[in-house]
């Protein structure tokens, strides 16, 4: 049987090509992470450079813009009191001095009314069953959720209402709802529609307890920083992130307050940054550079962010648990 020599030799090259063309496809895929177009039912692929700030950059990203523009960012209060976007800000400048960006800290409700005003290029939130809202009202895109931390209930040292031994968050809240009503304690309540406050409504709606109108529920009104300084001179509970905690009594700002209670997945807490969709396009595609530098710098910026200063970071990067993260987020706005 006659073979031609040429012939079988262009068929191993073409073998051999193709092999390296998988090979090569496999490991393109590394630098792929699954993100959730969040209110979407159906997952996107965007790719995340895996540089850190101090290499070139390889992503498809503008070149910095010769005068200087300003983004302006709403945030909820947590990430800004504790200094992160501050810091993530000046990491960006190094490499984007002409771009600044403004942030305006506020509770996450408030941050989203301000998107829907178009008097801000991307927020920073953390309640999904109020993002959904914005997102389905069209205010909001490019959904990405970028860190997660977890709520904690602090309160007294000597805990009238004993909630180190309840079993639950909800458990947590019906000892301090008796606890009030027989005048041995005090909850102070956000009252912003922030993140924290949906989050503790939720908690108050699994014990069908309402405590609005009780003597000993205090509603704020005020961001978590006012409100741990309030509940620690008050000797009260309150519900917090276990960030803005951290970081204020590491300054000894907060002598008479304990955490007390940080057990199960209820409390996870989920951060999300957006763009605004009425931002113009000349804006929108330096807010965009920005939510991009923090989403693929999140594990070297925001994984070490306190690790110093406060021996824990005060932020977990998403990155690793992004389907996880948006399988809960998707739980969690689904009740709303």
């Amino acid at each position: 049987m006659y073979v031609d020599k040429g012939l079988s030799h262009k068929i191993i090259i073409s073998l051999l090509l193709i092999i390296i063309l998988f090979l090569a496809a496999l490991n393109i895929l590394q630098y792929y992470n699954i993100s959730k177009e969040i209110g979407r039912t159906s997952a996107t692929y965007t790719i995340s450079a895996t540089y850190t700030i101090t290499t070139t950059l390889f992503t498809s990203y503008p070149p910095p813009p010769q005068n200087e523009i300003r983004i302006r960012v709403s945030t909820t209060t947590s990430l800004y009191a504790t200094g992160l976007l501050s810091y993530l800000a000046s990491q960006f400048n190094k490499l984007y001095p002409t771009i600044k960006i403004d942030f305006i800290p506020v509770g996450t409700g408030a941050a989203l009314k301000i998107a829907e005003k178009g008097d801000a290029c991307a927020v920073f939130v953390h309640a999904p069953d109020l993002e959904q809202q914005y997102i389905s009202k069209g205010v909001l895109e490019y959904g990405r959720i970028f860190a997660y931390n977890y709520f904690i209930i602090v309160g007294p040292s000597d805990d009238p209402a004993m909630i180190r031994n309840a079993t639950s968050a909800e458990d947590a809240f019906r000892r301090i709802y008796y606890a009030g009503e027989s005048g041995k304690a005090i909850f102070i309540s956000r009252g912003d529609n922030s993140g924290t406050h949906i989050k503790e409504l939720s908690i108050w709606n699994k014990t069908g307890l309402d405590p609005h109108g009780r003597p000993w529920y205090r509603e704020a009104g005020a961001g978590m920083d006012q409100v741990l300084i309030m509940s620690n001179e008050m000797k009260a509970y309150t519900l917090s992130d276990i960030g803005t905690y951290l970081k204020f009594k590491k300054e000894g700002r907060l002598p008479y307050l304990e955490e007390l209670f940080s057990k199960g997945s209820d409390l996870i807490n989920i951060y999300s940054m957006y763009l605004v969709k009425s931002c113009s396009s000349d804006l929108k595609i330096y807010a965009k550079t920005f939510l991009d530098f923090v989403y693929d710098n999140q594990k070297d910026l925001i994984g070490k962010f306190g690790v110093e200063e406060y021996g824990a970071p005060l932020f977990n990067p998403a990155v690793g648990r992004e389907k996880e993260l948006t399988c809960e987020w998707l739980r969690i706005a689904e009740r709303s």
